[in-house]
C-alpha cells in the first residue's frame, strides 16, 4: 500500500476513536445507556448497525473462501450462519416477542418467563454464564480471521495484528457503550456500502468469468490442491444433491442433505430468539413498529454481501487465471485487495473492511458485557452497586472478553473450525432450550438451567475429546441429548408459577403449546392473539425463501447469468408483494410497546 492508503486507515481509525470519546458522557448515565441507548435510537441507526455488525471480515473470508472454491452452493453452506437467516424469524414475530418483555438481556428475559423466584435465577445465571461463554468464542473467531487479513495486509504476524485490531476495539466499546456501537457502526456501514458498491461495479465492467477455470482447496494437512470448476455448475442456484469435492470441504459432498440440515437449524435458531448482540438491538427499539423496520431494513442492507463476496471469488478465479492460483482459499480476500486494486481505492477498501471486523467485535464485547453486570454482578454480586461502580464494571467487562477472546485462539486451527463449532456445536447446545422456553407452557427454569449445563458440556466434549466426529453427527447428537436432557429435567420440578406464566402469556403472545395458560383467558382477548398468530406464521414461510432469494439474485447478477437473474428475480418480486400484504399492512398497525 503507498502513503495515502495509510493515510485514509489512519483518518478512519481517528474519526472512531474521536466518535468513542464524543459518546462517552451520554453512555456513562446508566446501564441502560451503555447497554441499550436509552432505548431511544431510532430504527435506522439500528438496521444498519446490526448490517455492519453482521458483515464482518472473518464472516466474509470464509463465505469468500467456499463460493470462491464451490460456487453458489457455498451461499448454501453458509445458511448455518453467514446468511443470518434467523432474522427472518425476527422480523416476522420474534423481534417483537422479544421486545414486549421490556429487558436488557436474554438473561434478564428469563426472570420474565419463569417468575423472580429460585427457578427464574437458576435459568438467568446459566444464560449469563452461557453468553459470556459464546461471547469469548465468538471474540476469538473474529480475532483470528482479523488476524489472517490484517497479517496479510500489513505483512506482520497474525497475533501481532489481531492484538492491534482488539486493542482499538476494546476501547472504543468500552468507552461510549452502545452509543457508540450503533453510531460507529452508522458510519462504518456507510463506508462499507461505498467499498462494496465499488467492488461489484469493477467486477460486472471487468471480468467474464470463462467456461472452465481452476481454483484450489483445503486438504486439511496444511496442504492445498487444485481442482477444476465448470461455469454453468459453479454459478447454478439450485442446490445439487452432492458434490465430488476433495480435502477438507469434502465433509459438505452431500450438499444437499447439508442444505435441509442447515435450514432446519437456522430456522431452530430463528425460533428460539438467539441473544448476544443481535437480540440487544431489538430490545433497544422504541416500539414494536420500529422493531419491524429495523428488521427489515437489517436484511436489506445484509443482501449487499452476497454480490459482494460473489465478486471478491470472481476477483480471486480472474487473478488464479494469470498463472499464480491462490492456494488458501480463506486468503482469497485479502490478496485480492493487494493485487488487483490501486493505490488510493485499496486504502478505502481496507478501511471498509476494518470497518466490518471492528463493528461486530464491539457488537459482542458489549452485549457480552451487559450479562455480567446486568445478570451477575448487579442482580446477585452487589445489588447495591452505584451507577459509577456499574458502568465501571461495563468496561472491565468488556476489556476480559476481549482478553479472554484472544487466549482462546489457540484452541482452534481456522476459521472454519472455529465458526463450525459455534454453529452446529456450542450454539446447538444452547439453542435447544432457548427454543422450547418460547412454545411449551410446562417447561421451566430448572429445565432451560439443566439443559444449558447439559448442551454445553455435550458440546465442548464432541469437539475436544471425539474430535473425529464430523458437523452433522455433532449437530444431531447434541441437539438429540440436550432436548431429552431439557424436557426430564423440566418433569423432575414443578411447573412455573400460575401467575408469571399468565402475564408472559398475556404480554407476549407466543404461538405454541400453551393449552392450559390460553385455557384462564376470555375468549375476547384469545381471538386477536390467535389471529396475529396465524399471520405471523403464514408469513414466516414467505420470509424465509424472501431473504435467501434477496442474497441469491444480485449474485446472479454479478455472475452475468441473466437467465438464472430473471428467474430468482421474478420469485423475489412476488415474495415481496405477499409480503407487504400479509406482513407489513399489519405491522404498521401494530400496538406500540414503550
Amino acid at each position: 500500500m503507498g502513503i495515502i492508503d495509510y493515510s485514509i486507515i489512519i483518518a478512519y481509525l481517528l474519526i472512531l476513536v474521536g466518535i468513542g470519546i464524543y459518546l462517552q458522557k451520554r453512555a456513562s448515565r446508566s446501564t441502560e445507556s451503555f447497554f441499550l441507548g436509552d432505548k431511544n435510537m431510532p430504527w435506522w441507526a439500528l438496521g444498519a448497525s446490526g448490517m455492519a455488525s453482521n458483515l464482518d471480515v472473518s464472516g466474509t473470508m470464509i463465505i469468500a473462501a467456499l463460493i470462491y472454491a464451490l460456487g453458489v452452493q457455498g451461499f448454501f453452506i453458509e445458511i448455518r450462519g453467514g446468511v443470518v437467516l434467523i432474522l427472518a424469524f425476527f422480523m416476522i414475530f420474534m423481534g417483537k416477542w422479544n421486545r414486549r418483555a421490556e429487558v436488557m438481556t436474554t438473561a434478564e428475559w428469563m426472570e420474565f418467563r419463569f417468575g423472580k423466584g429460585k427457578q427464574g435465577e437458576a435459568a438467568r445465571v446459566l444464560a449469563a454464564i452461557a453468553q459470556l461463554i459464546f461471547a469469548i468464542w465468538a471474540i476469538t473467531y473474529f480475532i483470528q480471521g482479523a488476524g489472517i487479513f490484517l497479517s496479510e495486509i500489513l505483512g506482520i504476524s497474525p497475533d501481532l495484528a489481531a492484538i492491534l485490531m482488539i486493542s482499538l476495539c476494546a476501547f472504543y466499546a468500552a468507552l461510549s457503550g452502545l452509543y457508540g456501537v450503533v453510531y460507529t457502526e452508522v458510519f462504518q456501514g456507510g463506508l462499507i456500502l461505498f467499498v462494496i458498491i465499488y467492488v461489484v461495479s469493477h467486477v460486472m465492467m471487468n471480468i467474464t468469468l470463462p467456461e472452465t477455470f481452476v481454483v484450489s482447496v483445503p486438504m486439511g494437512d496444511g496442504q492445498f490442491q487444485q481442482v477444476t470448476q465448470n461455469l454453468k455448475d459453479w454459478s447454478s442456484f439450485l442446490p445439487r444433491w452432492e458434490m465430488n469435492i476433495p480435502g477438507e470441504y469434502s465433509q459438505y459432498n452431500l450438499i444437499g442433505l447439508a442444505t435441509i440440515m442447515y435450514i432446519f437449524r437456522s430456522s431452530i435458531d430463528g425460533m428460539s430468539g438467539s441473544g448476544g448482540y443481535m437480540i440487544q438491538r431489538f430490545y433497544a427499539a422504541k416500539n414494536e413498529r420500529e422493531v419491524g423496520l429495523l428488521s427489515v431494513f437489517w436484511i436489506f442492507l445484509l443482501s449487499f454481501r452476497w454480490p459482494f463476496i460473489m465478486s471478491i471469488a470472481i476477483l480471486g478465479i480472474s487473478f488464479s487465471q494469470t498463472g499464480q492460483v491462490i492456494d488458501n482459499p480463506e486468503t482469497v480476500l485479502p490478496k485480492v485487495l493487494m493485487e488487483v486494486f490501486p493505490v488510493g481505492i485499496k486504502g478505502l477498501l481496507v478501511a471498509g473492511l476494518l470497518a466490518a471486523a471492528m463493528s461486530t467485535y464491539v457488537a459482542i464485547v458489549n452485549s457480552g458485557a451487559a450479562y455480567w453486570v446486568n445478570d451477575l454482578y448487579q442482580r446477585f454480586i452487589r445489588p447495591e452497586a452505584t451507577n459509577k461502580q456499574l458502568i465501571l464494571h461495563s468496561r472491565v467487562a468488556s476489556i476480559a472478553i476481549v482478553i479472554l477472546g484472544l487466549l482462546s485462539t489457540y484452541l482452534f486451527t481456522s476459521l472454519n473450525d472455529v465458526w463450525g463449532f459455534l454453529t452446529m456445536g456450542f450454539g446447538v447446545g444452547l439453542i435447544v432450550p432457548q427454543f422450547i422456553r418460547w412454545y411449551w407452557w410446562r417447561f421451566n427454569g430448572y429445565g432451560y438451567a439443566g439443559g444449558t449445563i447439559l448442551g454445553m458440556i455435550t458440546a465442548i466434549t464432541i469437539r475436544f475429546v471425539f474430535e473425529d466426529i464430523p458437523e452433522m453427527p455433532s449437530f444431531y447428537l447434541t441437539a438429540a441429548i440436550t432436548f431429552v436432557g431439557s424436557i426430564a429435567i423440566s418433569y423432575m420440578f414443578p411447573p412455573t408459577n400460575s401467575e408469571d406464566l399468565e402475564h408472559f402469556y398475556s404480554k407476549t403472545r407466543p404461538f405454541g403449546f400453551w393449552g392450559p395458560v390460553r385455557a384462564k383467558f376470555s375468549e375476547e382477548i384469545i381471538a386477536p392473539i390467535a389471529a396475529e398468530n396465524r399471520r405471523d406464521i403464514m408469513a414466516t414461510f414467505f420470509a424465509v425463501p424472501w431473504m435467501l432469494f434477496l442474497g441469491i439474485t444480485p449474485m446472479m447478477v454479478v455472475t452475468k447469468q441473466w437467465t438464472y437473474a430473471l428467474i430468482c428475480g421474478s420469485i423475489l418480486l412476488v415474495l415481496s408483494v405477499v409480503l407487504y400484504f400479509i406482513w407489513y399492512k399489519h405491522l404498521s398497525k401494530s400496538v406500540k410497546v414503550s
